[in-house]
């Protein structure tokens, strides 16, 4: 009898649509992308009910919900493309998102350049991770409980589990699972962890990660076996798009069996009112690439 596939998603900041309505757009979206690689196992996932589950941080943190019909119409002008358009390949690769990528690797490495940011969405981002790296009100822990919790469960279980971790979510996603290493001593692991669209290479946020200033292995978790790294073109929260010169030190010190970087010619090309934005989950789970590596680890297990 084959062990059971899980996938977990963290998503980002900003609050979200109810957390079964956010999990069924997101399942859509993921579907669509692994149908493109292998319309087998999409049909593998879609028919087991326990296959996709979302961790719904967002309601605890924000004690608000976003109304699902601002992006729903959206979502399905997304599913129904097959790629992207050539407005939103030279868009996401104009000469005005590499001049900002330059401004903010300035600021990354001046941090009190910060608050100068012209991007709302970016300078925001930074901010409110404030109230998450200082635990105010103890609410860093109560969010990584959310995925700590169903993880020990699926640890006990010998369950084989990915976490996709979107964005802060990848943030909040390596702190659990280094507390799950270092404070829990729990001896499981996460076969794969996919983060999408994350600010992990920046230094502003290196430097407020759990053990981050710890020596030797303690500085790192230990229950990951396989981490990929995925980012698109253009997309200024994964400031740094490679991953692995950044923690290359879990691959010296055999924390993990591998650590990848996917990050050419990856198109996000979620549109909305306010038009191209590639940070958007909902893109990352449609493109193929993500399809190929999802569907790649499902039939690993199967």
């Amino acid at each position: 009898m084959s062990t059971a596939n899980r996938i977990l998603f963290i998503p980002g900041k900003n609050p979200k649509p109810p957390v079964d309505e956010h999990r069924q757009q997101l399942l859509r979206c993921l579907l669509r992308g692994v149908g493109r690689a292998d319309p087998v196992v999409a049909r593998q996932i879609e028919a087991d009910g326990d296959a996709f589950r979302l961790i719904g941080w967002n309601p605890l943190y924000y004690q608000s919900y976003k109304p699902l019909d601002e992006d729903f119409l959206w979502i399905d002008r997304l599913l129904s493309q097959d790629g992207p358009t050539h407005e939103d390949v030279n868009e996401a690769l104009s000469f005005r998102r590499r001049t900002a990528w330059l401004l903010y690797t300035l600021a990354d490495i001046f941090n009190f350049l910060i608050p100068l940011l012209p991007d709302p969405a970016v300078k925001s981002t930074v901010q409110e991770t404030a109230r998450y790296f200082s635990n105010e009100g103890n609410i860093g822990q109560q969010v990584r409980e959310l995925l700590k919790a169903p993880l020990r469960d699926m640890f006990a279980r010998d369950e084989r589990v990915m976490i996709i971790g979107h964005s802060m979510g990848s943030v909040i996603a390596y702190d659990a699972l280094w507390e799950l290493t270092h404070i829990e001593k729990n001896p499981g692991r996460v076969d794969l962890f996919l983060t999408i669209g994350s600010p992990l290479g920046m230094r502003f946020t290196q430097q407020r990660l759990l053990g981050w200033h710890e020596q030797g292995k303690r500085r790192y978790p230990h229950d990951i076996r396989h981490w990929i790294n995925m980012a698109s073109q253009g997309d200024l929260t994964a400031l740094d798009p490679t991953l692995r010169d950044d923690f290359r030190a879990m691959l010296e010190l055999g924390v993990v069996q591998s650590l990848t970087d996917v990050n050419g010619g990856i198109f996000n090309y979620f549109r909305n009112a306010q038009g191209l934005n590639v940070h958007r989950s909902y893109g990352y789970l449609v493109n193929p690439r993500l399809g190929e590596v999802v569907a790649r680890w499902w039939k690993e297990g199967a």
